[in-house]
């Protein structure tokens, strides 16, 4: 069953495997469409100029063929599960197969289970009341806060930032050596960092983590919009990520992997969906069986909109073919890096070093600049968007950054002032959407107010720096 004109899913595929293929060189291909591509924004100095987003990492700008799709399926939205009615089945279909997509899109294997949740943390928070209440779990204190703090109730093992791959798996050897060989274990690892991008080596670890009897998790967050990811190749046990990341907008998220400490553990939330049969007992009480698919963890209404909108990034990205966006981004990648290399005032902040593989996250500090200065200034004067702060991996940056742990800063803008240094770092990220006139201007932006200055004056106003009225 359809939930779209063919006419609709035609247009749209051909739309993104064009843009895909107008060269095979990778410096001249398209970019994807995306929303937003054309939105002017003003500048403090007067004017206006097309916007260059440049934040990927936080939210990527979703991509037109999947807005396309889900405009097609937005007069036949129909609550699923629940109804009898035309829509009601129509919309049941289309979110299983929904389903079918995402673990195409991932390689899961046989008798995994694909759970959609509200993002990746609610994924990993989602796992992280599933595992045994004897689990150990293993996380690396350069894990994003969505995959360093839902272990609350297990026993968590926080390991030092390594500065190789190499010492990571050297590093997960030793802890799991030393753990306590009969029960449970968890190993959750990012696949790209969210701070320098760098690729970890998922694969290497989860060969570790199963040789000492552990399952190992993988926060994809950053991974699945650049890379094709294989759960079968890299052999993890789950992979969490989020749709606005993958060009997908509406705040879904998935969990997808092994079924068994899902289907025992208690639903994730209590409600309809989840339960497959509830009856009164005679002393006045509630007998409940609950449902062993992904439905357990999927109480009330599902967002099917969000659902559809990852299936259709995930096809989308497919049929645009991966090989030719990770061309083209390692292009962009090189352009940013190479720029940034001829400022000697730029640090970038790297663990694996300058030759390690990544995808399109870059951080960097600007000497004799707080970075929310910085980063106001590029909004402001050039309308660029990136990201200051520490991105919620406040551990990893600190580290980056030669920091004592008691040093202030925190998620978002500190409260020095311009021209103050402070511990916070810029970030700029982007993939398949992004021309290269937006990462032009980013290095040309960044060389003009290291050698000129910023032509506004800025102050900290509600936690943020922003241009003086």
């Amino acid at each position: 069953m359809s939930a779209r004109p063919n006419a609709v899913a035609s247009a749209s595929a051909s739309s993104v495997a064009s843009a895909a293929s107008d060269s095979a060189d990778p410096a001249c291909a398209a970019p994807l469409p995306v929303l937003g591509r054309d939105v002017t924004v003003p500048l403090v100095t007067g004017g206006e100029v097309t916007y260059a987003a440049l934040d990927y990492a936080a939210s990527a700008p979703a991509l037109q063929r999947v807005w396309d799709d889900v405009a097609a399926y937005a007069p036949y939205y129909g609550s699923v599960h629940r109804g009898a009615g035309y829509l009601s089945q129509l919309s049941t279909d289309l979110f299983e197969n929904s389903r079918v997509t995402v673990a195409e899109f991932l390689d899961c294997r046989p008798g995994d289970q694909v759970v959609f949740t509200r993002s990746t943390t609610d994924s990993l928070n989602l796992l992280a009341q599933a595992v045994p209440a004897d689990c150990q779990v293993f996380v690396f204190e350069t894990e994003h806060h969505a995959s360093l703090l839902p272990w609350r109730d297990a026993r968590v093992t926080y390991l030092n930032a390594p500065r190789t791959p190499e010492d990571a798996v050297a590093t997960l050897e030793r802890a799991l050596a030393d753990r306590d060989p009969y029960g449970p274990a968890l190993v959750c690892v990012t696949g790209a960092s969210n701070v320098t991008g760098e690729l970890w080596p998922v694969k290497e670890l989860a060969a570790v983590a199963h040789a000492h009897g552990a399952r190992i998790v993988l926060d994809a967050a950053q991974l699945a919009p650049h890379h094709p990811v294989s759960v079968q190749d890299l052999d993890v046990d789950w992979i969490a990520f989020s749709g606005h990341k993958l060009y997908a907008p509406f705040g879904s998220g998935v969990l997808a992997g092994r079924s068994d400490w899902l289907q025992d553990a208690e639903p994730y939330l209590a409600g309809g969906g989840a339960s497959r049969k509830v009856a009164r007992r005679t002393d006045g009480g509630v007998d409940v069986e609950w449902h062993t698919t992904a439905a357990r963890h999927e109480a009330g209404s599902p967002n099917v909109i969000g659902v559809y909108s990852i299936a259709s990034a995930c096809k989308a990205l497919v049929e645009a073919g991966f090989e030719s966006l990770v061309e083209r981004e390692q292009h962009l990648i090189t352009k940013v890096r190479e720029g940034l290399a001829e400022v000697p005032e730029v640090k970038v902040l790297s663990l694996f070093g300058d030759d390690a593989p990544r995808v399109g996250v870059i951080s960097f500090v600007v000497e004799g600049w707080n970075s929310s200065h910085f980063a106001a200034a590029l909004s402001a004067e050039y309308g660029i968007g990136v990201r200051d702060g520490l991105f919620c991996a406040h551990p990893l940056v600190r580290t980056l950054l030669g920091s004592d742990p008691q040093d202030p800063g925190e998620c978002g803008a500190p409260e020095a002032e311009p021209g103050e240094r402070s511990l916070n770092a810029i970030r700029v990220s982007f993939g398949a959407g992004t021309p290269d006139e937006h990462v032009e201007r980013f290095v040309g932006a960044v060389k003009e107010l290291v050698r000129d200055g910023a032509k506004w004056t800025y102050h900290t106003e509600d936690g943020r720096c922003v241009p003086a009225v």
